[in-house]
């Protein structure tokens, strides 16, 4: 159970918040730290210490239009290997609750499927673009076999992310085979690609729009969420947070897959 044409409309909006330069006042020192957070934090290989506390709800599923709610620990930790090179890592560590997609069925909760993936990257952008790259592994944990796909699984991945300004555009990309089983089920091949673009406010407000699409070869379908997301970043004492809010539609899905979406994360943010 998985989650994550509105570009248009994001660039709208981000073209009606851009102020003109001889007009703007000059932001404070704090405004620069939390747009610099705002900015950090949506890309994906940045040096910055995070942890993500996400809720995601998907309703859709099934003759019962059934709710699926996921909440899941998310820290990303980056290390640094030498002056010119770092090692980003992020494990998603998922918790579920399933309704039966059928009428009279019983519902399911439990540990999901953990994944963990590592970017090697370099320290500064090449011609204004950031990049990263290296493997993803899928542990098979969850402890009831709706909740998770069986299979260990590893694949590369990649990210690559331009940052102009207050405008971030980018994409993630990977691909996951499975290659031992905890129990009978279908094999694991699926190809991974979420392009994004986001609008970070000298306040430390973001705008953005995603779609974090995946293919499964093996069934030969598209599951293609459209998401729209508003965050802001908040300061209090010393700890920046951010709070943000997704919704989606899954303009492609599988048969008796979710119609529709909405997350909202908690994210506490630990710069260098």
């Amino acid at each position: 159970m998985q989650r994550n044409g509105f570009v248009n409309s994001a660039l709208t909006l981000g073209a009606a918040l851009t102020v003109p330069t001889g007009l703007a006042e000059p932001p404070s020192e704090e405004e620069h730290t939390t747009a610099k957070v705002a900015l950090d934090l949506h890309n994906p290989v940045a040096t910055l210490v995070s942890v993500h506390l996400e809720n995601d709800w998907d309703t859709g599923y099934g003759d019962a239009k059934a709710t699926a709610y996921t909440a899941s620990l998310i820290p990303v930790v980056p290390f640094s290997l030498s002056p010119d090179w770092n090692l980003i890592t992020r494990t998603v560590v998922p918790a579920i609750y399933a309704e039966s997609p059928f009428k009279g069925g019983s519902s399911r909760g439990g540990l999901g499927d953990i994944v963990a993936t590592i970017y090697l990257s370099p320290d500064r952008p090449m011609a204004g673009w950031y990049r990263g790259a290296g493997p993803g592994l899928i542990l098979p944990s969850a402890t009831d076999p709706v909740l998770g796909a069986g299979k260990w699984s590893a694949g590369p991945t990649a990210a690559v992310l331009r940052q102009d300004g207050p405008w971030s555009a980018g994409a993630l990309t990977g691909h996951a085979w499975s290659f031992a089983s905890t129990h009978t089920g279908p094999a694991v091949s699926t190809t991974y690609l979420q392009p994004f673009l986001s609008y970070s406010t000298a306040a430390g407000t973001t705008f953005g729009v995603d779609t974090p699409a995946d293919y499964d070869w093996k069934g030969r379908q598209w599951t293609v969420p459209l998401g729209a997301s508003v965050g802001q970043v908040l300061t209090i004492g010393r700890q920046h947070l951010e709070l943000d809010l997704t919704g989606r539609w899954y303009a492609e899905r599988a048969p008796g897959g979710p119609q529709w979406g909405l997350s909202i994360t908690l994210t506490f943010i630990f710069p260098e």
